[in-house]
Order: structure tokens, then sequence, then C-alpha cells
């Protein structure tokens, strides 16, 4: 729970007798609380409470029964009006476990479908909206097949008053704490986004291209959605001094974050290829930064850039080490796990997107990155992403117009279709990168930093030109929905 984002509305809620003993509330926005609700702790119809598949919340999960009419109810306090509600649960099949959803009485959904999420051990969310009432309500999930509902972890409710959601602000201000919902990321409101935005260059190299006019121009002049800070750890970065870098990680975070934007913190390891050779540095370095900054809802965290040359299994097992010394500190932090083949799904270094499909990281609320250069990756990269985004989470961490060096000419062509799939899918990605080397894949003009201006076009090239274009007008008109 981020206790620096409880408001008043906690009061409100008390005054009500509304928060009780084991409830977990936390406001994430002026006009909306969210309250999780354990599944063992609820009424139970045909079914067990278990914990022999790792992953849950709470003390256990729900094991329904494979039979018609099995169900779980929960009797959440709310306050009146619209809320959204998140069943999290965990489907080991290969078939759909549907259950009718009902409120109050009412149904709200007759067959909410609960999909394979791949094994028991994977946990995933469904989403429904309906009214609630002031006070006490009751949320019944009813099996509507032989087979039984899923094993249901917890119910989380968002609930507020009828005041729709803001549909403008900040980024951060709009949308809230991120979260996985299925394949898809989305907002504080259950809704799917794409965030487009952009990535620094190697923080030990161009520093001088991150200060407040930069930053200013990004925001406001671009309305990136983020920023990701790219630190090497070999390369002349992190390791050579890191008490150095961490806090200049430390201030380019507080930057970016007084700005409304969010923050991917990456863990820029390269070379070696093998992310398991930096893990305790990584440890020592995401324990300090979740420490100091877990409070904010606005952290992704990117935890390996390129793993390469090495097998997806080493790298899952650096994820699976890794991912609890964030969560320790930062419990719902987005988490973004670098692919083998240089990000790309395998694809690079021999293998596919199945090969996570078919072994994904024992881990909830991640994503699985992916990097192209769409001057040297072509149609067979294509649709390895949209295959993957089918079936796992995906975000597009790095990416750019030229060839793989980061140089050489821009296939624009090649680039819109990318970006075309990426926004039919709801894809986020980040482009590479806002400096001005010299080389064609950085936004500005050499000589730019620090001075700029990095406002309007004067000193942008071509591929700063086409996406700044991308980030300001993007082919749903809104940043942030």
């Amino acid at each position: 729970m981020k206790l620096p984002r409880i408001r008043t509305q906690i009061a409100t809620l008390a005054a009500a007798g509304l928060v009780g003993a084991g409830l977990t509330v936390f406001v994430t926005s002026a006009d909306a609380a969210t309250a999780s609700y354990e599944a063992e702790s609820a009424t139970i119809t045909a079914g067990v409470v278990e914990s022999n598949h790792a992953g849950f919340t709470g003390a256990g999960f729900v094991n329904t029964d494979n039979a018609v009419g099995s169900a779980v109810q929960w009797s959440p306090q709310a306050v009146a009006g619209t809320a959204t509600l998140r069943f999290r649960f965990a489907n080991g099949t290969a078939d759909n476990r549907p259950m009718r959803i009902t409120v109050n009485g009412a149904v709200v959904s007759n067959a909410l479908t609960f999909a394979g999420t791949g094994a028991w051990t994977t946990w995933q969310e469904a989403t429904v909206t309906a009214t609630l009432r002031a006070g006490a309500n009751t949320v019944l999930a009813t099996s509507t097949t032989a087979t039984g509902g899923p094993n249901l972890d917890r119910l989380t409710v968002i609930d507020g008053t009828t005041t729709p959601p803001p549909t403008n602000g900040t980024p951060v201000g709009v949308n809230g704490q991120l979260r996985v919902c299925g394949v898809k990321l989305c907002n504080q409101y259950g809704k799917q986004i794409q965030l487009r935005g952009m990535s620094t260059h190697g923080l030990q190299w161009y520093p001088q291209c991150v200060n407040n006019a930069s930053l200013d121009a990004l925001a406001g002049d671009w309305q990136a959605d983020h920023l990701r800070l790219s630190m090497y750890i070999q390369e002349g970065g992190y390791e050579t001094n890191p008490r150095l870098f961490t806090d200049r990680m430390h201030s380019l975070i507080e930057q970016v974050s007084a700005r409304g934007m969010y923050v991917i913190v990456d863990w820029h390891q390269l070379t070696p290829g093998d992310p398991n050779h930096n893990l305790e540095r990584a440890k020592t370095f995401f324990a300090e930064i979740a420490q100091r900054h877990g409070n904010k809802p606005n952290i992704l965290y990117d935890v390996a850039n390129e793993p390469n040359g090495t097998a997806w299994s080493r790298i899952k097992a650096y994820h699976e080490a890794i991912i609890p010394t964030i969560r320790a500190a930062d419990p719902d932090a987005l988490i973004l796990l670098g692919t083998h083949g240089w990000g790309s799904l395998g694809v690079s270094d021999g293998g596919s997107e199945t090969d996570v499909i078919n072994n994904p990281v024992n881990a909830t609320n991640v994503m699985y990155t992916f990097h192209f250069y769409a001057g040297s990756h072509g149609t067979e990269y294509l649709n390895t992403l949209s295959r993957a985004a089918d079936r796992i989470p995906v975000f597009v961490t790095e990416f750019g117009t030229q060839t793989a060096s980061g140089d050489g000419a821009n296939n624009f062509t090649r680039s819109q279709q990318y970006l075309d799939l990426m926004a039919q899918k709801k894809i986020s990605w980040t482009n590479w990168n806002y400096s001005d080397d010299s080389r064609s894949g950085a936004v500005f003009t050499p000589g730019t930093c620090p001075g700029g201006p990095f406002a309007g076009t004067s000193r942008l090239k071509p591929a700063g030109t086409w996406i700044r274009d991308h980030i300001k007008n993007p082919a749903d008109n809104f940043p942030t929905s």
C-alpha cells in the first residue's frame, strides 16, 4: 500500500464505518478508493481454501468445485457510485472457466471470461464494471459450466462517486498506478492504455541532455507519457561508480516525476549478455531504488535491458531472483522483463516467443520487453511481436527507425507498420534516443545539449521530427487513453 497516496476519503469511509479489520484500502485519486478482499475470507459454496500453488496473496485461494453453481461471495463496503471489480485468478487449463457475476442481486455479467493463464501459479485479473450502493454490498461469482471456476485469489474494488475518471491532465494524474490486466497494460481504472515516450542515451555519456529544459520540452511540447532512464552497467556505467550512478538515478526520477510522467528505471546490461553476471549489483541497486521511490505510482522497473547469447531459462532464473527484491519495498510495481536475443523474444538468438509462452516467469504484474530497429528487423520480427502480444503482456521498451546500430538510413515505412500494429494492440513503446549523439537515431542535432532549444523542430534530425509527431499526434488522438 502506498501510504503517501492515502487522502481524505479514508476519513469518509471510516466515518461511515466502512473500514474494518483486515481490509486493505488506499486512495488512487480524489474520487476513487481501492479495497481488496481475500477469497479465503469470503463465503464459499462448493469449494475449498488451498495454498498449494505459489503466487497468491493473503493466506490462500479458493479452488471451486468442478460443478455448475460452485461460487464465492464477497461483502465489500463502498460509497455509492460506479465501481470496477477485479477478480484475481489462475487457470492452469487451456479452457475458459466463465462465471456469472451478480452484484446486489443483479447480474452484471452472465459469463465473465476467466481464460487459461498457462499455469496454476500464473495469476491474472478479470475486470467488470458495476454500480455499488453506499455501505454493504454483495458480489457473487458463480460457475456456469461443469468445469467450475478458476482458482480465485481476491476481489479488488475500485469505487468512487459518479464523477467519471479524468480525461485530461498529466499522464500520471490521469492514469495513476499501472497494472497488467490479461495481456494488456491498464490504468488505475482498469482501462487499457498505450504509453508512448522516449529513452535517454547512456547516462554515463549524455547526462547533459537530461535537464530542466529538455524535460520540460518532453513533457509539454512532445507530450510524452514517459522517459526511460538508461543506466549502463558496464561500458563505463554503474559498475565504475555505483554511488554516483545511483544518486544520478534518484535525482532524475524526481525530476521526471515532478512533470507527471512515468519513469522506466532501465538496468541497461548489455555485455556480458547473461544478466546473472550482474545479479548482486542489481539487487543492491533495485533495493535502494524501490525503498526510496516505491511510494510513487509512476515507477516502472526494467530489470535487464538486452540479454543475449544466453538461454531463456537462465534469464528467467535471473528475473525470478530480482523480482522479490523490488516487491519487498514496492509490492504493486510494474516490472519489465528483458527477453533473450537482445530483447527480441529470442528471434535474434534463433528462438521465438514460444520460449517465454511455454516457460513464463513465475510472477504477476510483469510484462516482457521487445526491441526492434526498423532498418534491420523486418517481417519476422513484426510477426513475432504481433503473435506474442496476443499471448503475453509485451512492452516495447526500445526501438529505432534505423538499423540495429542506432545509425544509418531511416526506414519510416517499416517503422509505421510497427507503430500501426502497436496502436492496434495497445502495445506501449519507447523510442531510442533522446540525445544529441551523432548517430541518426539520436533525435537532436550535435551540439543541442545542454542549451537546446529542445521544443519545436529546429534542432531535430529527421528521426526526431518523425517520432515527435507520432508522440504528439497518436492514432487515438489521446496519449494516455
